[in-house]
């Protein structure tokens, strides 16, 4: 990599199943498998916006990574002109088609306050289990999150505008809003449904059978009827229609998938509210073990692990779970402070990096 985070150069090869990057907080840990999961997802869980990934002194940052299927991946991140990826050597003009070689689930200690936190938080998780099942599901919300932001601003610079203009602008709006938000309704609530049945699996192993998990999906849109596009998108185009009112008032759209709500509950009660702490970072691991099983289960192999540094959060036991359900399956890049959670085996068939060793200019190999 090059110019991305802290790193001005630095090259890396991992030469076993699992990569433990040990090291201080604030050395770069984190910098290194959010670079993986960039290259493998296109997305960060820790940013936003590609101007917080390159280096402060550096005008773009680039991501390459060979597979062992030999496939040569690369991402170049650039202050002005925006991204561009390439596969073999080879400029691609759509940046989805660099998912698909490197597929990863990442499971960090800020995924520990899905539960608790606000249900942005769970969209954004469901996102990422949809983007790998269905890389084209990250158009979508590109698109979605634009129309968002243009129909705020319609509003915001429309208010002198004559009513039947701004009316006009709108119902335009609303036929494309309409039928991105019926796809992106759709494509989450199949994967929450695919989901379901594992994590709930996962729960019950991890409680003892002490705990039962449920996962709803509470779309920002009424959906009735069966899953239809054309009956979604209509009625959600009326609802678009019906609300105008409140949302001059209010600023903000008040229907959309922008809106939903992903429910976790235990035992029939919702674990956001009823849950102890033990029990919502056991529903989390539920969760993140289910996600692995399902994207392995659909490509026919398994993803790459990401655990950024979440084994501290964990007690013994949980630890003990999610190593032995990694199992032999998964290559697994983990960060961690120190050597001590992980037992003599794990050690001993992983690649040990010392973070301090990962200098900004040096290379390892």
């Amino acid at each position: 990599m090059q110019g991305f985070r802290n790193y001005s150069n630095l090259q890396l090869e991992i030469e076993a199943p699992r990569l433990l990057v040990i090291g201080r907080n604030g050395v770069g840990k984190s910098n290194l498998l959010e670079s993986v999961e960039l290259l493998g997802s296109l997305r960060s869980h820790r940013a936003s916006q590609d101007q917080d990934l390159i280096h402060w002194d550096a005008r773009e940052a680039r991501l390459k990574a060979r597979t062992v299927d030999h496939d040569e991946l690369e991402l170049q991140l650039r202050r002005k002109g925006g991204r561009q990826a390439k596969r073999n050597g080879k400029n691609l003009e759509r940046q989805l088609d660099l998912i698909g070689p490197l597929r990863c689930v990442g499971f960090s200690a800020l995924d520990l306050h899905l539960v608790r936190g606000e249900p942005a938080l769970r969209r954004s998780w469901l996102d990422r289990v949809v983007l790998q099942l269905e890389p084209i599901y990250a158009e979508l919300i590109s698109r979605y999150s634009r129309l968002l932001r243009q129909r705020a601003q319609l509003w915001r610079r429309g208010r002198g505008m004559p009513s039947a203009e701004r009316d006009a602008l709108l119902d335009t709006f609303d036929l494309q809003m309409a039928l991105i938000s019926t796809r992106i309704h759709r494509r989450r609530r199949r994967a929450l449904a695919r989901l379901e049945p594992l994590a709930s699996q996962w729960q019950t192993h991890l409680s003892q059978g002490n705990e039962q998990l449920t996962l709803r999906y509470q779309p920002g849109s009424r959906l009735e009827g069966e899953e239809a596009e054309e009956p979604w998108r209509l009625a959600i185009g009326e609802q678009l229609k019906l609300q105008r009112s409140e949302e001059e008032r209010l600023g903000s759209c008040r229907v959309g998938p922008h809106r939903d709500e992903i429910s976790l509950d235990l035992n029939g009660n919702p674990a956001r509210r009823f849950g102890s702490a033990g029990q919502q970072r056991t529903l989390v691991l539920a969760l993140k073990l289910a996600e692995l099983e399902l994207v392995g289960e659909l490509w026919g192999q398994p993803p790459l692990l990401l655990l950024d540094d979440v084994l501290a959060e964990l007690d013994p036991e949980r630890q003990l779970t999610l190593l032995e359900a990694v199992g032999d399956e998964h290559q697994c890049l983990v960060s961690a402070t120190h050597l001590d959670a992980f037992e003599g085996d794990w050690c001993r068939q992983s690649q040990v990096v010392d973070a301090g060793t990962l200098k900004p200019e040096g290379n390892l190999r």
